[in-house]
């Protein structure tokens, strides 16, 4: 999959079929099954927040083509207007277009519509989405390295850690509250990654095709069953 950032409110993707069988999921159910198409889109948008920094907060426009080898889509963060009557899409530095919150009342439109705007039914369904905390997955080829991170690194209660076995290798999923600011995120995911490497893979592969090793504070787990090796 590629990420190319437009601008500050806009992100172009490219997904090929073949990433979206590796990430677990039909070429056909995307198309039409709902549930796990906005399963993709949202495995590709948490990508797109670890690589690009994109704010998952606030309304999404979608554009969606369909092409020979996989998909293009485009995406926009819009903002809601002060009055709450429209749905605004920056267009420009400078301009924006207004969209009457009334004519969006297809939510259910499928994937495979050229455009389409998701937002949630109301404001605490945003509210809902918004704080649902974000997942980072760090891969290990050694347990050394991981049994060595969870004595160097010390773990919080504003983050969690599961861990996965997956291909002969390990996987660790930390998963931030979302209280912890990004400067708090990205420094400790800095120091885990002096032990681990940075991964596209996703939790959902690694639940479907994985084996779960440790539920919960995996890190403290391992740390009070591994010594640390001189």
């Amino acid at each position: 999959m590629k990420i190319e950032r437009i601008n500050e409110n806009t992100l172009k993707f490219y997904i090929s079929y073949l990433d979206i069988e590796d990430l677990g999921f039909d070429r056909e159910e995307i198309w039409y099954n709902r549930d796990r198409s906005e399963e993709l889109f949202w495995q590709m948008m948490d990508e797109a927040h670890s690589q690009e920094s994109f704010s998952l907060e606030g309304p999404l426009w979608i554009q969606v083509q369909a092409l020979d080898k996989g998909m293009e889509i485009i995406v926009t963060r819009a903002q809601i207007s002060k009055d709450g009557s429209n749905l605004q899409l920056p267009i420009s530095e400078d301009k924006h277009l207004d969209i009457p919150i009334n004519e969006r009342e297809d939510r259910d439109a499928d994937m495979a519509d050229d455009q389409a705007v998701t937002d949630g039914d109301d404001q605490e369904e945003n509210e809902l989405e918004d704080a649902q905390p974000i997942s980072f997955i760090i891969e290990f080829g050694d347990i050394e390295n991981l049994i060595s991170l969870s004595h160097t690194f010390e773990a919080h209660d504003a983050m969690d850690t599961a861990l996965y076995a997956y291909k002969s290798r390990y996987y660790l999923q930390v998963t931030f509250a979302d209280e912890l600011s990004d400067d708090c995120q990205d420094d400790d995911l800095s120091k885990m990654l002096e032990f681990g490497l940075d991964t596209s893979l996703t939790v959902y592969v690694l639940q479907e095709y994985g084996k779960e090793l440790i539920h919960d504070h995996a890190l403290q787990t391992i740390k009070s069953h591994f010594p640390l090796l001189a």
